[in-house]
């Protein structure tokens, strides 16, 4: 292996308490008046259980440090005006323009929100937002759901709505689900809006997403968790996720189930014989054993062991790049130099055709394996890859 000349580029999480100073003078500056209030959303990183969510099956994400906060304020009028940190591009109009379709970029997906909790029955007044977002965008670490459950937050708690409460953070993660699916036009399946809203620092989010209701699996301290931002570009609305989504959906169709997740694997051969289609088959055989590898990895974690889930995240990856065809030679090179340079194990995380990969690094070891990826993609010339260290940390929350 060569030697880097440079560290990989980390990319901080940061205090989200850091910031809040920040965002307050911001706001102040940007619409000349002060916030009534600042929320604070992580972004997600999924253990395992790719593509889950919206079979019905089980998913074990975690939240990681990485926020965005929102500085919020309710207006006397029926304006809403939309500011980003990160974009210059900003929306201003009345809540009577927030339709599907009329917003895009980022400014849909808070928009989204508003529209949606009106649709919902809930009263939504004129408001200012100021966004600073800290997930790193296009990676596969749900920069929109941190996005959304930050304004839905601010949006409820501003109007005095109750959200303390697991029934209320799973009536405000389904608004979210809408906003993204029906305003922003992004076939998200609910796991990412319910771990941003219902995490519990040091520990996985265990969700039945054919119920969503949740448990939760504790981190072990015997491993650390690293992601690995290819930077190769990741967005639900490219259509390649939704295509994977409607894959799924036809083979449940053809198999007369109402969602993979009700594949039997000890039948798995036999129904797979039942599908002509090649693409069919594959997925139905992901997420039927993908189902088996999320019960695996729950039993390690609650059995105090982190560093034993690692094959099992390799077997997912194999999964992924070879039966649902969704990995990249990027993510590819970030699992076996990972593997190579010691790692219990590594995978792709999150939609999929770019964005990011979770590494299971022995305690100590996480810098060391960083090293070594980066090295693999200079060697291949491919761009520098971006390295969150991670932890499970918790829920959205107003800070201020």
């Amino acid at each position: 292996m060569t030697t880097s000349t440079a560290p990989p580029d980390w990319v901080p999480a940061g205090d989200p308490r850091e910031h809040l100073e920040e965002v307050i003078t911001a706001f102040g500056q940007t619409f000349g008046s002060t916030a009534q209030g600042v929320w604070s959303a992580p972004g997600r990183v999924n253990l395992i259980g790719e593509h889950l969510d919206y079979n019905g099956g089980p998913v074990l994400p975690v939240a990681i440090g990485h926020r965005t906060l929102v500085g919020a304020a309710v207006r006397s009028d029926r304006r809403v005006r939309l500011v980003s940190r990160q974009d210059s591009a900003t929306w201003e109009g009345s809540l009577d323009d927030l339709r599907p379709g009329r917003l895009t970029g980022w400014s849909a997906y808070a928009a989204g929100v508003l529209w949606a909790t009106r649709e919902n029955g809930h009263e939504v007044p004129g408001i200012d937002l100021l966004v600073d977002g800290r997930v790193p965008v296009g990676s596969g670490l749900s920069s929109s759901a941190a996005l959304t459950c930050a304004v839905a937050l601010a949006t409820a708690e501003l109007t005095g709505r109750s959200v303390d409460d697991d029934a209320g953070r799973r009536a405000l993660a389904s608004i979210c689900v809408q906003a993204e699916n029906d305003f922003a036009g992004a076939p998200t399946g609910g796991m990412d809006q319910a771990v941003v809203l219902r995490a519990k620092p040091g520990h996985a989010l265990l969700l039945d997403c054919s119920t969503f209701e949740a448990d939760h699996a504790p981190v072990p301290g015997d491993g650390e968790l690293l992601v690995v931002d290819t930077r190769a570009h990741h967005a639900l609305t490219d259509g390649r996720y939704g295509g994977r989504r409607e894959a799924c959906e036809r083979a449940a169709q053809e198999l007369g189930v109402p969602t993979l997740a009700a594949v039997e694997l000890d039948d798995l051969d036999k129904t797979l014989s039942r599908l002509r289609d090649q693409e069919l088959r594959g997925v139905t055989r992901h997420v039927v054993t993908e189902i088996r590898r999320v019960g695996t990895v729950v039993a390690q974690l609650r059995a105090g062991t982190l560093l034993a889930a690692g094959p099992t995240l390799v077997e997912s990856h194999a999964s992924m790049r070879d039966d649902f065809v969704i990995s990249t030679p990027e993510l590819d090179l970030v699992v076996g130099s990972a593997v190579a340079a010691g790692a219990a194990g590594a995978r792709m995380t999150g939609g999929g055709f770019g964005g990011s990969a979770v590494v299971v690094c022995r305690h100590g070891e996480r810098g060391r394996v960083a090293e070594a990826v980066a090295d693999a993609f200079a060697a291949a010339g491919h761009a520098r890859p971006g390295m969150l260290a991670v932890e499970a940390s918790a829920a959205a929350g107003r800070v201020a």
